[in-house]
């Protein structure tokens, strides 16, 4: 019987770890609270000197702290979609010829012989 050619699976293919992945996601809400801060600073500082066009700047600012929030926690809980879904195969049933390379046949997985005699 031919063995199906072995296709090794490489590492750039892997997907990022969930660790990496919350990191990542950690470090993106950070900055963005950060720029939140930054708007609502801003805006003290045009109210505190009376910039001209404050008209302009207080409502970009106010924009500013109320979008970033709800933008950063959207980010924050986003994660990269799954190549494929969950329920895939039930919907989808595989075809024999969609078996994995390194799958063995029933004939080649090591059984376990139970003997009634001793």
């Amino acid at each position: 019987m031919k063995h199906p050619e072995y296709q090794p699976i490489l590492i750039t293919d892997a997907a990022r770890s969930q660790d990496d992945q919350l990191t990542s996601r950690q470090k993106r809400y950070v900055l963005m609270m950060g720029i939140r801060v930054a708007c609502l600073v801003a805006g003290a500082i045009l109210v505190g000197v009376q910039a001209p066009l404050l008209w302009l700047w207080l409502p970009l600012c106010g924009i500013g702290m109320v979008l970033i929030p709800w933008l950063a926690v959207l980010l924050a809980n986003d994660r990269p979609p799954k190549e494929q879904h969950r329920l895939a195969n039930r919907l989808h049933p595989r075809h024999r010829d969609d078996t994995p390379p390194m799958a063995l046949t029933a004939e080649e997985r090591p059984h376990k012989v139970i003997d009634a005699e001793p």
